[in-house]
Parts: C-alpha cells; sequence; structure tokens
C-alpha cells in the first residue's frame, strides 16, 4: 500500500480559470458537463468514485436492484475528449479558505478561481444520538447493503428461533419518516411479506410480520398535494402497512423502539428516514448557513462571497414561490448545475448573470407494484397504474448510463411477470457493535 505521506493532489497547473466543484451528485455532475474545456479546468472532488441515482436506493435495500445498476463511474462519465480538463479526485474535503481561495484535502491543498459546493445532505437525527447509533440511515449505497443484510438476517434468525417473543420482535420492521423514502421502502417490503418470503421461508407465518411507517405530521408524503397523501394513506392500509401518524420517536436502543407517547415497540430493525441535514463544509462562514443549509442569492452565490456558490440540496435559495428554500429533490439540483455552467460563462464574457427560476416538473412517489401517485404541473394529480407509468419513465429517463438503465428495465420486466427479486444475498453481513448475540449468530455461518 502506497504511504498516505507520499499520496498528493496531482492537478496539472493552468492558465484558465479553475473551477472546483465538491460533490459528484446530481448538481455537481449537470455543471461539470455543461462547463467547456475550453474555458475552464474543472476539478471534482468527492469520496466516492461513482454517482449514485439515490431515488432508487430503496430498491438497493429491498434486494430489488443490484447496486451497480444505479450508480455510474464518475471517470466513466468524463472519460471521453470533450473532458479533456476535467480532473476527478477521490479525497475527503476537510475544509475552505474563502480568504485564500483554497481547498483542503487529506492529501493537500487547491486553490479555486471558483469554488461551487454540491454536498448534498446527511441524515438528520435531531440531535438524538441514541437512535443515530441503533437505527439504519438510508443515504448512500453502502448503508443500503447494511440494511439489506440485516433484513435478511432477520428472516434468518426468526426462522431459527423457539422463542415466539424474539421471533416476533424480528419481524417487526419499524420506518420512521413518511416522505418518499419511508413511503417506497414500505410498499417494497410489503410486497415482499406477500410474494417473497412466504416461498423463501416456508416455516415461518408473514401475517404476523408488521411493518410500521412512522411520520411526525398528520398526513404522509407532506410535501405533495393533500389528494396525493390521502391515496397514498389508502394504498399503505390496503397492503398492511400500519401508518402512526403525528408520532414522534423518543428512542431506539436497538430492541425497543419508544414514542413521545409512551408506546413501545420491540423491533430489531428501525430505519431512519425521518430528515436530512445539509453536508456543510468547515470554514463556510456561520453567517450564512441558516436552517442546515448554505443561503445564496439568485444567482447561487453564498451572501458576500461572489466566487463561491452552492447548488442542490445544501443550497437554501429563498424566492416569493419557495421561501424556504426549493425540495429536496433531485430536479432543483439539475437544473441549478446546468443554469450555473452558463453564468459561469457569462463571467468570462464579462455579461450580466441571470436569475435561477425553477421549472416544477412535479413529485412521484410509489407504493408498490401498480401504486404510485404523481402530482404534475398545471395542478394535475394522478394515482394508481397511470402514475405507476409516470414514474416508471422518469426514473428511466434519470439514471445514467445505457447499460444501468437497461439492466433496470430488464429487473423491471422480470419482476412485472413473476414478483421475483433476484438478489437477496447476504454478502457482506452486519453486526451492530456490541450486539454479541448477532455476532453469534454471523460466526454460526461465516467467518469470523
Amino acid at each position: 500500500m502506497l504511504e498516505f505521506d507520499k499520496l498528493s493532489l496531482n492537478i496539472p497547473n493552468t492558465t484558465k480559470p479553475r473551477v472546483v466543484i465538491i460533490g459528484g451528485g446530481f448538481g455537481g455532475i449537470n455543471l461539470a458537463k455543461k462547463l467547456s474545456n475550453k474555458d475552464f479546468q474543472v476539478v471534482m472532488f468527492d469520496k466516492q468514485n461513482y454517482h449514485g441515482f439515490w431515488p432508487l436506493l430503496y430498491q438497493v435495500a429491498t434486494a430489488g436492484l443490484e447496486p451497480d445498476s444505479i450508480a455510474e463511474p464518475l471517470r466513466k462519465m468524463f472519460g471521453s475528449d470533450d473532458y479533456e480538463d476535467f480532473h476527478f479526485r477521490l479525497v475527503r474535503v476537510t475544509g475552505v479558505n474563502p480568504a485564500t481561495k483554497t481547498v483542503s484535502t487529506l492529501i493537500g491543498d487547491l486553490p479555486y478561481d471558483y469554488l461551487v459546493i454540491a454536498t448534498g445532505t446527511k441524515p438528520n437525527y435531531f440531535g438524538n444520538e441514541e437512535i443515530k447509533k441503533n437505527s439504519f440511515p438510508l443515504k448512500q449505497i453502502p448503508e443500503a447493503l447494511n440494511l439489506r443484510s440485516q433484513l435478511l438476517q432477520c428472516f434468518e434468525q426468526a426462522s431459527m428461533t423457539k422463542d415466539p417473543e424474539t421471533r416476533q420482535s424480528l419481524l417487526n420492521f419499524v420506518i420512521v419518516g413518511g416522505g418518499p423514502t419511508g413511503v417506497e421502502l414500505a410498499g417494497a417490503l410489503a410486497e415482499m411479506r406477500k410474494y417473497i418470503l412466504p416461498t423463501d421461508y416456508p416455516g415461518l407465518d408473514f401475517t404476523k410480520m408488521n411493518i410500521y411507517l412512522v411520520e411526525g405530521m398528520d398526513r404522509v408524503l407532506p410535501p405533495m398535494a393533500p389528494e396525493s397523501s390521502a391515496k397514498t394513506l389508502k394504498y399503505l392500509e390496503k397492503m398492511g402497512i400500519v401508518v402512526k401518524l403525528q408520532t414522534l420517536v423518543q428512542s431506539y436502543d436497538g430492541s425497543i423502539a419508544t414514542f413521545k407517547s409512551g408506546e413501545q415497540i420491540k423491533a430489531h430493525t428501525l430505519i431512519w428516514a425521518a430528515g436530512v441535514a445539509g453536508a456543510l463544509i468547515d470554514g463556510i462562514p456561520e453567517e450564512t448557513v441558516e436552517r442546515g443549509r448554505i443561503l445564496v442569492n439568485e444567482f447561487s452565490q453564498i451572501i458576500g462571497y461572489p466566487d463561491i456558490f452552492a447548488i442542490g440540496d445544501i443550497a437554501y435559495m429563498k424566492t416569493e414561490k419557495f421561501p424556504k428554500g426549493h425540495p429536496g429533490v433531485a430536479q432543483p439540483a439539475i437544473q441549478q448545475g446546468q443554469h450555473l455552467a452558463k453564468n459561469l460563462k457569462r463571467i468570462l464574457t464579462k455579461e450580466p448573470l441571470k436569475p435561477f427560476e425553477y421549472f416544477d416538473k412535479g413529485s412521484l412517489a410509489i407504493i408498490g407494484r401498480s401504486r404510485a401517485v404523481a402530482d404534475l404541473p398545471g395542478n394535475m394529480h394522478f394515482g394508481g397504474f397511470f402514475a405507476w407509468i409516470i414514474w416508471l419513465f422518469v426514473h428511466i429517463m434519470y439514471l445514467v448510463g445505457f447499460r444501468n438503465k437497461l439492466v433496470v428495465i430488464s429487473n423491471w420486466l422480470y419482476r412485472l411477470f413473476t414478483y421475483e427479486r433476484g438478489t437477496r444475498l447476504i454478502i457482506r453481513p452486519f453486526v451492530r457493535k456490541g450486539d454479541r448475540a448477532g455476532r453469534k449468530f454471523i460466526r454460526s455461518y461465516g467467518e469470523e
């Protein structure tokens, strides 16, 4: 292994303006694609070497898709001659210094002419360290694989235990957060319970498998229209999912979920999809941070720093139509990345910058096979099979890479006719730190 102190960023010197992009999500890649290498040197930093299509992450967690079908290597995306002066480095950014106009990483510093922060979000546990330690987030591929292993291990353990109380705890699944991630995950688990698991585990009674969806507000899918929320609730309840509205989780110790009301549910698995916070970077002035995100103007510039920009979920751009910022979904990030590329070129040609205007293409959520809801422009709301078709089309369209599109379509077609989920593999067994019983179970079938 190469010694750490012998590593360096190794970015070539340039006479062109250098744009440093922190983050390879929807905002970062769309910005990089639109910047002309003739005009700029583009450097992208990310702590993972791929762009992930996170709207389908729940399908990886529920054994519907393999992780490489929703991810594309960043170097592959920018490997053509069109991106000759694009440079990617797999490195963690440790901070920025607006005064010296440098970005600091674990292996060195790099000066910039223009800095773009597109780091997205991270799970927000609202200061509850116990929940953070014991719950399962779902924001990255490794977390999806951990959750997939946890689900399958619970079924394996439930099939072997003789204690009814322990078995029930293994078959109770609590999902905290009634947004798109929580709703879609609950629907996927309900379909597994109905069509897949009884065949895999004939000795288990899956009528006793409970899926709890917990939401603190008075309806599921709060960002969507009330009509869509109402339809979604009916779909969920018809699928046998226990929906608990206006309910807050107070604690979870890895085996018991306790709610603010005092109610308790014994469950080995609690999935946290209840909120996110901006993935902030050290060095960003505190006065520019509001509600956990970076405050920007209509040009995506950080207030008071015209050469530093923020786009995507990390950016907090207040407008008359969006006084609390744009929704934390892919479309604002995509559009902001493309728009910022045009404005950076305007800076070079000394043209006036144009303000960003978000075109809301609508919101979608799927609740299992042939069930979805859609809020579309023009105050149109759809539910059922038609909304499901729209959801399928949109997600295929925005997947990166032809191979990924082909693999996902093939998987979905196969499942449409068979209900089968072909990736029920415990490739990387998961056990919580300090869970001796879980570690003993892992040792019972694998290596220590």
